[in-house]
């Protein structure tokens, strides 16, 4: 059985707990307050979930996401992800995370700085431009006319290859447009942020309606503009 490693649980953390728990995936997941506070959360989850430190998240993961505030990079245990996807949800907001002039900028990107703290790890762009109440409710079966695709970007094919394919297990189309470098195109103030999957709207009605087939998510990431 396949295992999601989740370092960070919280809005979009739990969304992909659930939605890797719907696909019959294993999921340990973590946060900084020690898996004791997840209780509920595991025990609403059912059996294939646990609750455990980053480290052994980190270790369990056939895919392992980091979904943590940007200031908290540093945390992320560096050894046992070696040699593992690990798929960045982060966006900079300023106002939380502080001043970064290499993110203000241009010069970097957030999942740049990440894997810079984690080289021997391959880091892949995803699921950071979704509403997280959207992404829970917008995965559908492959083939699916109503599914939705999502944005990914890496340096390393392998694992951008290897990260559509969680997507395509959630429910997703993967839509893959560059390298870290270039995944700022589905950072915060693009088009591809938010309103593909809802019309402009938060309301999970109009969401459903709305979905955000892989030819609109690329016309909107070639659409970004800095």
């Amino acid at each position: 059985m396949a295992t999601l490693g989740l370092i960070g649980s919280g809005n979009i953390g739990g969304a992909l707990a659930r939605l890797a728990v719907d696909a019959g995936l294993d999921v340990v997941l973590s946060n900084s307050r020690g898996p004791e506070t997840l209780a509920d959360l595991v025990a609403d989850l059912g059996p294939l979930a646990r609750a455990g430190t980053a480290e052994q998240a980190a270790a369990a993961g056939d895919w392992v996401v980091v979904t943590i505030p940007l200031r908290a990079v540093d945390q992320v245990p560096v050894a046992p992800l070696a040699g593992k996807t690990v798929i960045d949800t982060g966006n900079y907001y300023p106002d939380r995370d502080g001043d970064i002039p290499a993110l203000k900028e241009g010069a970097s990107t957030d999942s740049q700085l990440l894997q810079a703290h984690l080289p021997e790890a391959n880091v892949v762009k995803a699921f950071n431009n979704i509403y997280f109440e959207h992404l829970a409710a917008l995965g559908r079966p492959k083939g699916a006319s109503d599914r939705s695709a999502l944005p990914i970007a890496g340096d390393d094919q392998a694992a951008v290859a290897h990260a559509a394919e969680l997507l395509d297990l959630l429910g997703y189309d993967a839509v893959a447009y560059g390298t870290l470098a270039d995944s700022w195109r589905s950072q915060p103030g693009t088009p591809v942020y938010g309103p593909p999957y809802s019309g402009g709207s938060t309301d999970l009605a109009t969401a459903k309606a709305t979905p955000a087939s892989t030819e609109v998510i690329r016309a909107a990431l070639d659409a970004a503009t800095r």
